[in-house]
């Protein structure tokens, strides 16, 4: 009787204890300026798994081979980070304040300031570090982006959102202009549940994209899609789409910007996420006419780097 008492009055202390752990991580990540931490426990991505490879079994990746790569990591964290226990979810707003003039080519939102991947690392890294000097010696890693991890899949199991019919985490009030990051740790934490689907029976996302990349709801043929030609495509882009790209240079937001869930949008407060001066105010003349000098000025930091001075002309060239 007594060891059975003496179990449960410990499993009671370990409860309080992730319980304790928990609402201290979520307070750093609030001063830490990201928008919401939600956490699930480190296991195996099980509905995710028929998903995962029936895209990419459909080449919906296009050139993206890195995404058939590590298929078992992308899946289970555990085979990521030995001994994790928790993944730790983050979302980060970069919903400008201002955007680019009327009479340019377009930029997604997300790469006006500088390189998300710099910013949002130099957060997590302070986590990290919090986590290990209040709690003690935790092992973990940061996730920006940066490794197989399926960050929105992993958001949505930790309450932050739902993924929305255009593929992106959707959250109520909010709408979908973050970014994702994950700590995996090996920590035992209190962990979140899932929220519902808002979508309801909206199609705008659907309806709106220029070169209909949504092929049925939840499903996005990577290979269709503007941001993919724009950024992740080497070659040259397919003459079929001529004319469909509505002015997007780099990056595409319409499934974002058409969604009803973003009038919510707030603009962020991160000084390092705002532009550089010139870049709003460019026009279409500017950009045919830009030279690397002028490029590397206006994204010095910025992740359009990603795609160099001759990608972005490629884009451009193709847009004229």
């Amino acid at each position: 009787m007594n060891i059975k008492k003496n179990l449960s009055l410990s499993s009671l202390s370990l409860r309080e204890r992730a319980r304790e752990r928990t609402s201290l991580i979520k307070t750093e990540a609030k001063r830490l300026g990201f928008l919401s931490c939600g956490i699930s426990k480190a296991q195996f991505l099980e509905e995710e798994a028929p998903r995962l490879e029936k895209w990419l079994n459909n080449n919906m990746h296009g050139e993206m081979h890195y995404m058939e790569n590590h298929f078992d990591k992308r899946l289970d964290p555990t085979k990521l980070v030995e001994g994790s226990k928790s993944v730790i979810s983050l979302l980060l707003n970069y919903y400008p304040k201002e955007k680019q003039n009327e009479d340019s080519f377009k930029l997604s939102k997300y790469a006006y300031g500088t390189d998300y991947h710099f910013v949002i690392k130099d957060k997590l890294k302070s986590l990290l570090n919090f986590i290990q000097e209040e709690i003690g010696e935790v092992h973990g890693r940061a996730f920006v982006d940066s490794a197989p991890v399926l960050d929105k899949a992993w958001a949505a199991k930790s309450g932050l959102g739902w993924i929305g019919k255009h593929s992106n985490l959707l959250t109520q009030q909010v709408g979908s202009f973050y970014f994702i990051a994950e700590l995996i740790v090996d920590l035992d934490l209190e962990y979140d549940t899932v929220t519902t689907d808002h979508c309801g029976s909206c199609t705008a996302c659907i309806d709106a994209c220029p070169t209909e990349a949504i092929t049925e709801p939840y499903v996005v043929d990577g290979s269709k899609c503007i941001s993919y030609f724009t950024i992740e495509l080497k070659e040259n882009i397919p003459t079929e789409f001529k004319g469909k790209f509505d002015d997007w240079m780099f990056g595409c937001d319409v499934c974002q910007d058409v969604c009803p869930w973003n009038r919510f949008s707030k603009a962020h407060s991160e000084p390092l996420f705002n532009p550089h001066p010139e870049l709003l105010s460019m026009t279409k003349k500017d950009w045919e006419e830009i030279t690397q000098d002028v490029f590397s000025k206006v994204f010095q930091k910025s992740a359009v780097k990603r795609t160099k001075f001759s990608g972005l002309k490629r884009n451009i060239d193709f847009l004229s």
